[in-house]
C-alpha cells in the first residue's frame, strides 16, 4: 500500500528540502547530462485538493506495481512542493500544464513576465519544457484529461435561450451577471475575455468564489446567470446546471502533465507506467472521482484503484 507522510512531518521534511537538498544551481542544471534516474523508492507529491490526492494515488499505485516502494507526500504550496519537487526530495507531481508554465516562466523571468501558456497545447508544452528542464524537471507526454476554468448556466435557462456555447450566449445579448471569484473582475480569461471574445454582456460580478456551493446555489436561485467553475465540477447536476461550451477557446490548455525529478525519475521505465494512464484518463473521469471522494466520501485511494482496474492498469485485487 502506498505511504502517506504524516502531516505533522510535514514542516520537518520541508525545512529539509529548502536548508539542506537545494540541489545544484540554476545555472549548472541545464547542464546535466547523468542518465534520467529510476529510483526504487518515489515520493509523489499531492497538492493538497481532492483531484491532485486521486491523481498522486494513481500514481503510487501504477509505480508499485512496476515495483517501486511509493509514498504521498501533501504539500499545498506550489512555492514549497516546486522546489522540493527540484532537489529530489519528491519525484514526481502532478500538474496543470500552462498554470505550471506561467508559474514556472513567472518564477524565472519575474512575476511581470509575459505569460507563456495559452490555449495551444502544443506551444504550451514547448514553453514549459523549456523553462522545467534547466530546473532537471522533466515534463511527460500530457494527458487527455483538462482541468480548465468553465462557465455554467442553468440548464432551463440554456434550453429556453437555444444555448449550447459561449458565442450562443454573446449573441443572445442576454444580460448575465457573473459568480466567480472576486479576481475574475481583472482576469483576462474571466470577465474582460468573455466580453472581448464572445461579447457577452457581464452586468456584474458576484465575488461567491470559483465552483463553490454558494454561488452555484446563487446561479440555480436566478440570483446570478452564470458561474464560474472548472471542468470537472461533478455536482453541476445537482443544481441543475450546465456548461457552455468555450467553442473560441478562451481557456488555456491546462491538461494534467506528470512532472518527474529527472535524475531520480526520469528513466522510460517510470515515464512509460505514467504516460499509459494521461492516454487513458479523461476529463469525465475525473470529474467522476472527484464526485465519489467530496460527495459520497469514498476514500481517494480506493476511488483511485478502482479507477485504474477499470482502464485495465492495475491488476485487481484478489
Amino acid at each position: 500500500m502506498t505511504r502517506r507522510v504524516p502531516a505533522l512531518l510535514l514542516p520537518a521534511v520541508l525545512l529539509l528540502t529548502t536548508a539542506c537538498a537545494t540541489g545544484p544551481a540554476l545555472e549548472d542544471r541545464g547542464r546535466i547530462t547523468a542518465p534520467p534516474g529510476n529510483s526504487e523508492e518515489l515520493t509523489v507529491g499531492s497538492a493538497g485538493f481532492t483531484e491532485s490526492e486521486l491523481l498522486a494515488r494513481m500514481y503510487g499505485l501504477l509505480l508499485e506495481q512496476a515495483g517501486h516502494r511509493t509514498r504521498i507526500l501533501s504539500v499545498t504550496n506550489r512555492e514549497l512542493y516546486e522546489p522540493a519537487l527540484e532537489s529530489g526530495q519528491i519525484d514526481i507531481v502532478p500538474e496543470y500544464a500552462a498554470t505550471f508554465a506561467d508559474w514556472l516562466n513567472a518564477k524565472t523571468n519575474g512575476p511581470d513576465a509575459k505569460p507563456v501558456g495559452s490555449p495551444d497545447i502544443g506551444a504550451t508544452m514547448k514553453a514549459l519544457r523549456a523553462l522545467a528542464a534547466p530546473r532537471g524537471l522533466a515534463v511527460l507526454d500530457p494527458g487527455r484529461a483538462v482541468d480548465q476554468n468553465a462557465f455554467a448556466v442553468p440548464a432551463r435557462y440554456a434550453a429556453r435561450h437555444g444555448l449550447r456555447t459561449l458565442s450562443d450566449l454573446g449573441r443572445a445579448k442576454l444580460p448575465v451577471r457573473l459568480a466567480a471569484g472576486d479576481e475574475c473582475v481583472q482576469r483576462p480569461y474571466c470577465a474582460p475575455g468573455l466580453k472581448k471574445t464572445y461579447g457577452i454582456v457581464i452586468t456584474g460580478v458576484d465575488p461567491k468564489g470559483v465552483g463553490t456551493t454558494q454561488a452555484k446555489k446563487a446561479v440555480q436561485n436566478g440570483e446570478d446567470q452564470m458561474v464560474l467553475t472548472t471542468t470537472t465540477d461533478a455536482t453541476l447536476d445537482d443544481f441543475g446546471l450546465t456548461v457552455l461550451a468555450d467553442d473560441r477557446h478562451l481557456q488555456n490548455a491546462d491538461h494534467v502533465v506528470p512532472v518527474v525529478n529527472r535524475a531520480r525519475a526520469g528513466s522510460e521505465e517510470i515515464t512509460g507506467v505514467l504516460d499509459r494512464l494521461g492516454a487513458v484518463l479523461t476529463t469525465k473521469d475525473l470529474a467522476t472521482m472527484n464526485e465519489q471522494v467530496d460527495s459520497r466520501r469514498r476514500l481517494p485511494e480506493d476511488v483511485a484503484r478502482a479507477c485504474l482496474e477499470r482502464k485495465g492498469l492495475l491488476e485487481r485485487n484478489g
